[in-house]
């Protein structure tokens, strides 16, 4: 499980930032008093547009960033005080995240494995199950290096998961990848599903949202719009499908703001 309780972040800003953006203030706020659940045996998407605060909220939730105010819980741990113990029991895909060019797929999941604690038995049948489930054994002993950007993304997904873990933390799974990966991609998210792990994945793709989630919150500006259930969203809409229901939304906070 993932708790989100009025969560908070700040970052500093040097005179020249300040210059460029016009502002006096020593810091600007990117997300504002941010609360959400994320559920065992549900998928919850968080959603917005680039710049919303997505990415900044899931590298919360990883332990990459620090919160200025608010809190987060993990599985039960509190990430101010136990971030190690919280940290093993997830997996966090992003797509800055580098791999080593001069080592194959096969290597760079033992090695990561190796370093999750996974015993040499456990981690090859978890790799082998990874390996079919991304179709990845064609590729698995050529250099990462020489792979196309789909085929990286299957090993990140990989070393995401080979330590088997209990809270999944996806920023844009599928961004920038051909239709069948994306395919695979989607179904291996929904195999968590059915592991009873508790999934989070960030997206602004509307037809991804659709085929896979239980819960969602729209984020714009930092704050939380709509935090509820899938079925809650479209029993709501005013709009005619998903995408313009999101726009809509959008549209109006951005519309209040001015006002």
């Amino acid at each position: 499980m993932i708790e989100v309780n009025n969560v908070c972040k700040d970052f500093p800003l040097n005179k020249k930032q300040r210059d460029e953006m016009g502002i006096k203030t020593k810091s600007i706020r990117v997300l504002d008093d941010v609360n959400f659940l994320c559920k065992p045996g549900r998928i919850f998407s968080l959603l917005g547009p680039n710049g919303a605060g997505k990415t900044t909220t899931l590298r919360i939730i990883a332990t990459i960033l620090k919160a200025t105010g608010g809190s987060v819980r993990v599985c039960g741990l509190e990430l101010s005080e136990k971030p190690r113990e919280a940290r093993a029991k997830m997996g966090f895909l992003t797509g800055t995240t580098g791999l080593y060019e001069r080592l194959t797929p096969n290597e760079v999941i033992r090695y990561f494995g190796t370093l999750d604690g996974v015993d040499r038995r456990t981690l090859e049948n978890r790799k082998e199950r990874l390996f079919d489930l991304m179709d990845m054994h064609d590729f698995a002993n050529k250099r990462i290096g020489k792979l196309s950007t789909g085929m990286k993304q299957k090993v990140s997904i990989c070393r995401t998961m080979i330590h088997d873990p209990d809270v999944l933390v996806f920023d844009e799974p599928t961004a920038g990848l051909d239709v069948i990966t994306a395919r695979n991609i989607i179904e291996l998210i929904r195999d968590c599903k059915e592991q009873n792990k508790t999934v989070i994945f960030s997206s602004h793709i509307m037809s991804e949202v659709d085929l896979l989630c239980d819960d969602l919150a729209i984020i714009h500006n930092g704050k939380i719009l709509f935090n509820d259930t899938m079925e809650r969203f479209k029993h709501q809409m005013q709009t005619a499908n998903l995408t313009e229901e999101f726009i809509h939304i959008i549209n109006k906070a951005e519309h209040s703001t001015v006002i």
